[in-house]
């Protein structure tokens, strides 16, 4: 039997990401951030009608997706890479319908985190745009809604490839608390991409064009922690708990599989005999 190479952090990337794609990242954590935060930039009906900015900044989003995954791809993603992410892309599908919907427990983030941190930050960020399409497409969650989300998951799986190194219980736990801030996280940011439209604009956490920075920020605060904390606690306590519970079985397994695979590993053809 064959003497499979050590596995480490580093070296278990499945996908490289280049300086090059490392700069177009970084802009794109600029662009999505921009895009997150449109309602305290453009007021809504300033570009024609009212669902103009968000449906605006979604499409930009979509577009800068599509060059980030562009960029990685050309650093190096070869057929073993992109046959783990065909197979994890359709479990995390296959996983989100069953928890969404109730106190917002949410199934996906777990694979993402624990995914993102075997096998890189780049292969993490490609997942979780690939993941979040294909459950959209399963679970008929299209909408303008679901460039922010894709985007949103893409940042939570990246950022899982670049936390620091650590082993055993103390991996499993940072990856946990991390999975649980990411959840508190995601629906901060992707509460700013409706809030403008879900509150009737005489409330006291209305949005209201016009107001000045501070009491706008103040506002938004306060409608998030009176319409979502509750759903974010869930998914929050819900990272936790899988990471926390199914965490070390599943890291195994991953790393054994990238192992097996040697993404990185050059390809070589053996001259034929005689």
């Amino acid at each position: 039997m064959t003497e499979l190479p050590p596995l480490t952090e580093r070296s278990a990337g499945a996908i490289r990401i280049g300086p090059r794609a490392g700069i177009v990242i970084a802009l794109a954590a600029f662009l999505g951030l921009v895009a997150f935060f449109w309602p305290f930039l453009v007021a809504p009906g300033k570009l024609g009608a009212n669902y103009a900015p968000p449906l605006i900044f979604g499409v930009l989003l979509v577009l800068v997706l599509c060059v980030v995954i562009s960029e990685i791809s050309e650093g190096g993603i070869n057929s073993k890479a992109l046959a783990m992410l065909g197979v994890l892309s359709a479990v995390n599908a296959a996983l989100r319908p069953l928890g969404a919907g109730t106190a917002g427990i949410e199934t996906v983030f777990f694979v993402l985190v624990l995914a993102g941190r075997v096998y890189g930050p780049g292969f993490g960020f490609t997942l979780g745009c690939t993941s979040l399409f294909a459950s959209a497409l399963i679970t008929g969650g299209v909408g303008p809604w679901m460039p922010y989300q894709m985007f949103g998951c893409a940042f939570v799986g990246m950022l899982a490839g670049l936390l620091p190194r650590a082993t055993g219980r103390r991996e499993v736990m940072m990856l946990a608390v991390y999975g649980s801030l990411s959840g508190y996280l995601f629906g901060f940011l992707l509460n700013l991409s409706f809030w403008p439209f879900s509150v009737d604009p005489n409330s006291s956490i209305a949005y209201l064009p016009g107001l000045p920075f501070t009491e706008q920020w103040q506002r938004y605060l306060a409608f998030d922690v009176a319409t979502s904390l509750g759903w974010d606690t869930g998914r929050a306590v819900t990272n936790f708990l899988c990471i926390t519970l199914a965490g070390p079985a599943v890291l195994t397994t991953f790393r054994r599989a990238a192992r097996r695979a040697r993404f990185r590993a050059p390809v070589r053809f053996a001259a034929p005999k005689g």
